[in-house]
């Protein structure tokens, strides 16, 4: 996630496999692929909870 409202994820050794925008109320992210696929997560305890995954901040 970037400061700027907007993702760029990499899957495996693909780099920029999937961006898009985001928006963060409370604990919950709502993401939306520039595809047009949405999803949602949780932050619990600073770490992102989406689908079945467990996602950390790179450091």
């Amino acid at each position: 996630m970037l400061p700027n409202g907007r993702y760029d994820e990499t899957r495996g050794n693909r780099a920029s496999t999937y961006q898009g925008r985001y928006e963060i109320r409370g604990n919950h992210i709502d993401y939306w692929d520039d595809t047009g696929f949405t999803a949602d997560g949780t932050f619990i305890d600073g770490v992102l909870h989406h689908a079945g995954m467990i996602l950390y901040r790179k450091k």
